[in-house]
């Protein structure tokens, strides 16, 4: 029993994994993927009931399409609730609950979570950071913390 709790309390940690939803193509390329913006969507790993939805730039070409390409620190967020809502684990206040990589090696893109008790509301943050310098570009959702109606 107790290896299942260890095991769990080590999965809650866990960044999220994000679903592609769409994308549309902003710049056409001769070679290679199109520039993009892609849609995805994930499940906070330590909150049931709430699902965020990312738009973020991926460069083409042919630097993109072989991974080599640094995407633009442009994204933006919107999270919802989409059911009861249910806390899995202690949270942490400025949590990592999703990441991606936005170029072979320095930079990611990531959101973090906060909880705003006097307001009964979750703050999701999305932003860019590097290893020696991050992006001011970001992007916040909130959401409040309420009675589901089934």
């Amino acid at each position: 029993m107790r290896f299942l709790t260890v095991l769990v309390l080590w999965l809650a940690a866990i960044p999220a994994y994000a679903e592609e939803i769409g994308s549309v193509d902003t710049v056409w390329k001769l070679l290679g993927a199109n520039h993009k913006i892609i849609v995805e969507v994930f499940d906070d790993p330590k909150v049931e009931g709430v699902s965020c939805f990312v738009s973020r730039a991926k460069t083409g070409g042919i630097s993109g399409s072989l991974g080599l390409a640094e995407n633009t620190s442009d994204a933006s967020i919107a999270c919802r609730q989409v059911g009861p809502i249910k806390f899995l684990a202690e949270l942490e206040e400025g949590e990592e609950v999703f990441g991606r990589r936005s170029s072979i090696l320095f930079k990611r893109i990531q959101v973090v979570r906060f909880f705003d008790e006097k307001r009964n509301t979750l703050v999701y943050l999305t932003y860019s950071d590097r290893l020696i310098e991050g992006s001011p570009k970001n992007s916040i959702s909130a959401v409040v913390i309420r009675p589901w109606a089934e």
